[in-house]
């Protein structure tokens, strides 16, 4: 509840960024400078503790009901590493609690400020307060965290909430269901009443009527008894009589007397059967309506109970569907004041959600404001960071600057920048060998040094090192040596040029004496050629063209072979036998016109017909005048102009054997 009084005595430092130390706050200002990027509060962290911040700190000795106060610091909830920072701060700050209370507080502890709750600061004679428009980031991160913490717990208690009505529910059911089975087994109960008493109405009819026959077989048993008592009387009257008769006989009476006697004896043991019977089936009858009788008394006996009982039920079931009402009313109750109490935990929990979307938005801002913060921190620290890395470079190539020149030329770094220093006039370059000066020309004078210009100026000279390569000291034998191979080399390649000419002239010599036989034995073989195939082809029409006249040495030679009968003059269109004798007129035409000692003809009739041939064989015969022909060949008639024969045969053994003759030998002899 501290947010605002700890947002007003911290200012504008409760925006600010806590950094590590001084040097890191200097690099964050510098940074912020060189990109223009407004202004930032810093804390530094690891500020060391100085005799101000030991100052006596206490509260005054007075009651807190008199100035209700606690040091502000103790409010603050915070990492342990800002810890000593947020103690600094609020080291003499005092949380009061109203207004009031700040008047006597002030004069007991003069020295010390103290803040209210709401926001106001009395440090002596200097006073803040009032109210301010917006909340500060500090108040807006603690409205967070107290939205959350309420938020949390009205979730619970609506799901605690739910829970409750839940098992209320429950509850209800189950004392519906247990009112609804106590009314089934009332409505059982009297229906097992009603058939308990209807059995009873009947086990009394059947009481009546076996009482009702009991005692009509006791008449019976009586009747029997009287009768049985009768015949014994008139037995005995007859044994009488029979002694009598016995004594005085008499014929026929006395066979009277026997018969009547048989006959009362007869009727008597049947009266007394029937009797006995009777009697028998009376007493059956008495026993089983006796057992009926009891069965019917333990029946009823057990069925009076079982109505006490069901009365009892009854009684025990009016008074759980009693209590069964009573519960479902307070269920009824206390699932109303449940809906009520979620109603006002949804009301309230929409409420905390608005709350919440509201803090979210501000905390959005805040989150927006430290993250550009952050972004300038990183970019503050990556900028000392970096000017550190700078720094040690420099430092390091200063050093290897010094070390170099130590090295190179034995001058310490004093000395040369005593002598070759900015402050130092710069001489003149020197003249670039081939460069022309006048004579009156007057002497270049040193100039200033501007840095700018030696840059230049040495990163010419770098190239210009650079592309001299390094120092060869043998670069003058190396030298010698080249210039002896270019003079060598320069005399080979003239050489080499004159004979190139004089080549060059035996081409052309060549190319004209070869143009001049070319051009001379296609003439005579183009004369050759259209007489010997308009010989082998009486009637047809066979010459050689040129394909390029003005290139004797490139040209191409094609020849138009048009048989008798044709037209057509491409080679590719005649027949086999076509196409061999126009090859043949060609071979032809080459031997007359450059005739050979001798030639080889290797089967050249052999698509040829009898007319065909015989046209070639003369032309053979004209040939062998001048030259000697080999001809290899399977016809006969070729055969038959030939002087000699050679022919190759194989024996059994697989040796060939060659046979020659010489026909004209053989024919001479």
């Amino acid at each position: 509840g501290a947010q605002a009084a700890v947002a007003a005595a911290l200012g504008d430092i409760s925006d600010a960024v806590v950094v590590r130390g001084v040097d890191s706050a200097v690099s964050s200002l510098v940074l912020l400078k060189e990109q223009d990027a407004g202004r930032a509060a810093l804390v530094i962290a690891d500020m060391p503790t100085g005799a101000s911040d030991s100052a006596d700190t206490r509260l005054p000795d007075s009651g807190a009901n008199v100035t209700g106060g606690r040091w502000l610091r103790d409010t603050v909830h915070c990492d342990d590493a800002i810890r000593p920072v947020v103690d600094r701060l609020l080291a003499r700050c005092v949380l009061v609690g109203e207004l009031s209370d700040v008047s006597r507080a002030q004069q007991e502890r003069p020295d010390l400020v103290f803040v209210t709750e709401s926001g106001d600061i009395f440090a002596g004679a200097v006073v803040h307060g009032g109210s301010t428009s917006a909340p500060s980031l500090l108040e807006v991160k603690a409205a967070y965290d107290e939205t959350e913490a309420s938020l949390e717990a009205v979730t619970h208690a609506v799901e605690r909430s739910r829970f409750d009505l839940a098992a209320a529910k429950e509850t209800q059911r189950q004392a519906a269901e247990r009112v609804e089975n106590a009314l089934t087994r009332l409505h059982e109960s009297d229906a097992r009443m009603a058939a308990v008493a209807e059995q009873l109405g009947q086990l009394g009819q059947i009481a009546r009527a076996a009482t009702a026959e009991a005692e009509r077989l006791g008449l019976a048993l009586a009747s029997a008894k009287a009768a049985r008592e009768t015949d014994e009387t008139a037995v005995a009257d007859l044994q009488q009589r029979l002694d009598q008769a016995q004594v005085e006989p008499e014929a026929g009476e006395l066979h009277d007397l026997r018969v009547e006697l048989a006959g009362v004896a007869r009727e008597s043991r049947q009266r007394e059967v029937d009797a006995r019977l009777a009697l028998r089936t009376g007493e059956e009858r008495v026993a089983a309506v006796g057992i009926r009788a009891e069965q019917l008394e333990r029946a009823a006996k057990a069925e009076r109970q079982a109505r006490v009982a069901a009365v009892e039920r009854r009684e025990r079931r009016a008074r759980e569907l009693v209590v069964a009402q009573a519960v479902l009313i307070a269920s009824k109750v206390a699932l109303s004041r449940i809906e009520e109490s979620v109603a006002d935990a949804s009301h309230a929990r929409l409420e905390v959600e608005r709350i919440t979307k509201d803090r979210d938005a501000s905390l959005v801002v805040v989150r927006g404001r430290i993250r550009e913060l952050s972004a300038e921190l990183d970019l503050l620290k990556d900028s000392v960071h970096r000017d550190e890395v700078a720094r040690a470079e420099q430092r390091m190539r200063i050093e290897q600057v010094q070390d170099k020149v130590l090295e190179d030329f034995g001058i310490d770094s004093r000395v040369l920048i005593a002598e070759y220093g900015p402050d130092q006039p710069v001489p003149p370059s020197p003249v670039a060998p081939g460069d022309e000066i006048p004579a009156d020309a007057p002497e270049p004078a040193p100039y200033p040094y501007v840095r700018a210009e030696q840059v230049k100026r040495l990163k010419e000279a770098e190239k210009g090192l650079a592309l001299l390569g390094r120092v060869n000291p043998l670069a003058l034998e190396e030298f010698t040596a080249m210039e002896e191979r270019h003079t060598f080399l320069s005399e080979q390649l003239d050489d080499l040029r004159r004979s190139r000419d004089d080549l060059m002239d035996i081409v052309k010599e060549v190319d004209g004496r070869v143009e001049q036989v070319f051009t001379e034995a296609y003439r005579d073989i183009e004369r050759e050629f259209s007489g010997v195939f308009s010989r082998l082809f009486p009637g047809g029409e066979g010459r050689l063209i040129l394909t390029n006249p003005s290139d004797m040495l490139n040209t191409g030679v094609d020849v138009e072979a048009r048989p008798p009968g044709k037209k057509v003059k491409r080679l590719s269109l005649l027949s086999g036998g076509e196409r061999s004798l126009t090859a043949v007129a060609f071979l032809v035409a080459l031997f007359k016109a450059r005739p050979s000692p001798f030639y080889v003809l290797d089967e050249v009739e052999a698509a040829l017909d009898d007319v065909n041939l015989g046209r070639l064989i003369d032309i053979i015969e004209e040939l062998r005048s001048s030259s000697q022909l080999i001809v290899i060949t399977h016809q006969k008639r070729t055969m038959e102009i030939a002087d000699a024969l050679y022919g190759v045969s194989m024996r059994g053994d697989g040796v060939t054997q060659v046979i020659g003759q010489r026909l004209r030998e053989a024919a001479t002899a």
